[in-house]
């Protein structure tokens, strides 16, 4: 990427894959816009990238569809022009489907899936008339395959693939590009930031995170992916296998799987 090239917008920017990739794109000169609903944190991932007047704040709530339209117009406002839209910013979940209340389930929904629909929708008319643009959306392993303890985030991610898949066919004619992001463990604070059956924050982080690929070295590897504008690519230690292994055998996967202790 030349110097100054692009404005990438980026959501869920104020901690872990997302606040790494705003590091990586400020020290390549990119204009950026950064958001999620912590503001102070996005401040602060401003103020570590070299040209702060490169870089704009836009608070935003994924569950808050109605403003989307709103978000898309301010964002362009700072700029004159997106290039690059990050779908970044999602919740995860920690809990088994007979202890999980309903609304957890709606709640993962519009966070993961829904609200990033209506933030790129509401994108879409703008990509359509600059003569266009590039969506990322940062799905998971999870996208690909189940496991226990995560089935509306999987869900939610599924979800995902369907409809930038669609998104890719109905658009490719107007030059837009998708690119599919699916992570496996990495240590980004995401296990602590799930959801409990009932809706609480689980709080406490997970050995799997724990030992999972240096944040760092992931939004690397993903910043590689999408200036190649792959469709979609995987990252990750042993669990990206499953992905394979769900195409091999879904009953080698199951079995695998439900004797794993990973949570």
């Amino acid at each position: 990427m030349k110097k100054d090239e692009k404005v990438v917008w980026i959501t869920g920017a104020s901690s872990g894959i997302g606040a790494a990739l705003a590091k990586i794109y400020a020290e390549k000169g990119a204009k950026m816009i950064l958001s999620s609903r912590r503001v102070t944190d996005l401040e602060k991932v401003k103020s570590e990238c070299p040209i702060s007047e490169n870089v704009k704040i836009l608070p935003i709530d994924l569950n808050d569809f109605d403003k989307a339209a709103v978000k898309v117009q301010k964002a362009f406002e700072f700029f004159g022009t997106i290039d690059v839209l990050i779908n970044n910013a999602g919740v995860s979940q920690r809990s088994l489907i007979a202890d999980t209340q309903f609304d957890v389930f709606k709640k993962l929904i519009e966070i993961d899936y829904l609200g990033t629909v209506a933030l790129s929708r509401a994108l879409l008319p703008f990509f359509i008339k600059q003569g266009g643009g590039h969506y990322v959306a940062v799905s998971s392993v999870m996208g690909k395959y189940g496991s226990p303890f995560r089935s509306g985030y999987a869900a939610a991610k599924h979800a995902l693939h369907g409809f930038f898949d669609v998104m890719r066919m109905e658009h490719q004619k107007d030059n837009i590009y998708v690119t599919m992001i699916c992570p496996g463990f990495v240590r980004t604070p995401i296990a602590m930031n799930s959801l409990r059956g009932d809706g609480s924050v689980l709080g406490v982080d997970d050995l799997a995170t724990r030992k999972g690929m240096k944040v760092e070295d992931f939004a690397k590897k993903m910043f590689r992916s999408v200036e190649q504008k792959k469709w979609e690519v995987s990252f990750g230690g042993k669990e990206k296998l499953g992905i394979f292994l769900k195409r091999l055998s879904n009953k080698l996967l199951h079995s695998i799987v439900i004797r794993s202790k990973v949570r």
